[in-house]
C-alpha cells in the first residue's frame, strides 16, 4: 500500500496537466445539463465537461498506478471506471479512499471566476490523511499530510518546493456557506459577512471556502462539510494552526463514522476569540 505522501507525489503531475486543462477550456466550456440532486442549490447542481473529464483523467491514473486504492469522485454516477475500483466507500483500517472533486466551485468556474480548484484527498479510516488542493487560475496549490502542516506551492513546484503556510493576520470577514444565511446579523457588527447563498454574483467573484487558506476570511461555518472539497479544506486549514469543530464546538467524528461523505455542520476559525463568536451565533 503506498503511502499518502507517494500517493500525492504520484499524481501531483497528473493533477498539473488536469489544471492546465481547466484553465485552458474555461472560457469555451460548455455546461453539461445540471444535476438531478440539490435543485435548490446552484452551486451543487452545476456539471461541466471539465469535471467529467477531469476525473475520468485521473481515474484512469489511480488504476494504472494504484489499482489497490479505493476512490470515490464527485462524479462516480456518471464515469466508466467506477466499477473497477475496489469500492468507492472505506474498507478495513489499513486502507487508504482516495477522493476527487475534479471542480470545486464548479458555478464560479462556468460564470469565469478564478476562484475554482481541484481537490484531492487520502482518507484514513478516522481522519484525513493527506489533501492537495489545487488553483489552476491562481497559479497555486495547498497540501497537507497529517501532523506535518500545511504548504503552498507554485504550480511550477515540486512538494519538496513549497514552503510552509501561515496567516497572520487574516481579514475580518466570516464566511457562511449554504443554508448559513441566518447567522448573518448575529455576526455583521463585528465582521464583513459574506453569504454564498445571497450575496453570489456572476460579475463579481466573492470568496468561497478556500478563502481561509489565503488570510481573506477568518472564519467559515458550512452546513456540512463533504469530505471532498468542505471538510478537505478544513484539513488544510486545521494543519496552518486554525480551530476547527463542530457546530456546538466539539470536535469532529471519525470518518467512517459518518455518513454521505460528510462532515455535520463544521466551523473554522483563525482564533479562539473568532471561534468563540462564531459558536455564539450559532447558539442564537
Amino acid at each position: 500500500m503506498p503511502t499518502p505522501r507517494e500517493i500525492l507525489i504520484a499524481l501531483l503531475p497528473q493533477l498539473k496537466l488536469a489544471a492546465a486543462y481547466a484553465q485552458q477550456i474555461q472560457s469555451r466550456i460548455v455546461a453539461q445539463p445540471e444535476k438531478d440532486h440539490l435543485p435548490d442549490n446552484f452551486f451543487a447542481t452545476a456539471l461541466t465537461d471539465a469535471d467529467l473529464s477531469i476525473q475520468t483523467f485521473v481515474e484512469v491514473v489511480l488504476l494504472g498506478q494504484f489499482p489497490e486504492l479505493r476512490f470515490y469522485g464527485e462524479e462516480f454516477e456518471k464515469t466508466y471506471n467506477t466499477k473497477y475500483f475496489p469500492g468507492i466507500d472505506f474498507g478495513t483500517p489499513s486502507e487508504y479512499l482516495v477522493t476527487l472533486d475534479p471542480i470545486d466551485g464548479t458555478r464560479f468556474y462556468l460564470d469565469g471566476h478564478p476562484n475554482y480548484q481541484i481537490i484531492l484527498t487520502v482518507l484514513g479510516w478516522d481522519n484525513f490523511e493527506a489533501v492537495l488542493a489545487m488553483s489552476p487560475a491562481l497559479d497555486r496549490f495547498y497540501y497537507a499530510l497529517r501532523g506535518k502542516g500545511t504548504f503552498i506551492g507554485q504550480l511550477n513546484n515540486n512538494l519538496d518546493d513549497c514552503t510552509p503556510l501561515s496567516i497572520h493576520q487574516p481579514e475580518p470577514t466570516v464566511l457562511l456557506g449554504w443554508d448559513m444565511e441566518r447567522l448573518r446579523n448575529s455576526l455583521s457588527d463585528r465582521y464583513q459577512v459574506v453569504s454564498v447563498q445571497q450575496d453570489y454574483n456572476r460579475a463579481q467573484p466573492i470568496p468561497t471556502v478556500n478563502s481561509i487558506l489565503s488570510g481573506e476570511t477568518c472564519g467559515v461555518v458550512l452546513a456540512r462539510g463533504k469530505f471532498i472539497d468542505g471538510a478537505a479544506l478544513a484539513f488544510l486549514a486545521q494543519e496552518m494552526g486554525y480551530i476547527v469543530t463542530a457546530h456546538d464546538g466539539t470536535p469532529l467524528p471519525l470518518l467512517h463514522n459518518c455518513q454521505d461523505y460528510q462532515w455535520p455542520g463544521l466551523i473554522m476559525a483563525a482564533s479562539n476569540d473568532v471561534h468563540q463568536d462564531l459558536l455564539s451565533a450559532l447558539a442564537t
